[in-house]
């Protein structure tokens, strides 16, 4: 069982207590790599006090919002772990936003800028698919900035809103799954089709490429992804 797998630093006094201990826990949650470890994450209170600089009473209402919204659970004799969604319940997130992102492909089509189109390609320009296997982070940092620019450039704060939601599992999957062998290979080339399609706007195709590759890693969770269960 993993304890404290991630860093926090002392907060400052802008905001409140509460306000910024709440910021600080979310962000180290969404970066942390949640399925890469077969052990559950807990989170020590202590610990977390040290670290924000902080009395336990903000930590403890920081707590309260991250569970009120998902992020962690509290076990009654166990602590507060971080949660970890299931392999059906994995499945099932990503065919919601297989839809939610196709529909942002469309209007990112249909409103974003010939620069924002420009930034997409600049994305994936530094790799090569010979290359991919000395820098899979990187680029699985890349790919998960590739489908925030859609979503954000897409100008539908509800689509942005919803997908939020799911972000710190959709990172953890992509990133896991993108360690697996030949997965970085083919995901590089169904952006680049992705991409082809945006810039030459054609709205149809775009949201078909983009629900499509998100299906596909819904499909390899499915094959491949026992571990999860």
């Amino acid at each position: 069982m993993n304890r404290m797998s991630f860093s926090v630093e002392p907060l400052d006094q802008g905001m409140s207590f509460k306000a910024k201990a709440y910021q600080a826990l979310r962000h180290a949650i969404t970066q942390m790599d949640i399925y890469g470890e077969a052990s559950e994450i807990r989170l020590d209170e202590r610990q977390l006090c040290e670290a924000l600089g902080v009395s336990r009473t903000p930590v403890r209402e920081a707590m309260a919002l991250l569970e009120q919204e998902g992020f962690i659970r509290s076990m009654p004799r166990r602590g507060i772990f971080v949660v970890r969604k299931t392999k059906a319940e994995v499945i099932e997130m990503i065919t919601v936003c297989a839809a939610l992102e196709g529909m942002a492909a469309r209007l990112f089509v249909e409103r974003a800028t010939d620069y924002k189109m420009k930034e997409l390609n600049v994305t994936f320009d530094r790799f090569s698919e010979g290359e991919l296997a000395d820098h899979v982070l990187e680029y699985s940092d890349a790919n998960i900035l590739f489908h925030q620019s859609i979503i954000q450039a897409s100008g539908c704060t509800l689509i942005a809103d919803l997908t939020d939601r799911f972000f710190i599992h959709m990172r953890a999957i992509r990133r896991v799954t993108m360690r697996r062998s030949g997965r970085a290979e083919k995901s590089i080339v169904e952006h680049r089709e992705i991409i082809e399609a945006l810039m030459n706007r054609d709205a149809d195709l775009a949201e078909q490429r983009v629900r499509e590759h998100t299906l596909g890693l819904a499909r390899y969770v499915e094959q491949h992804c026992d571990f999860l269960d």
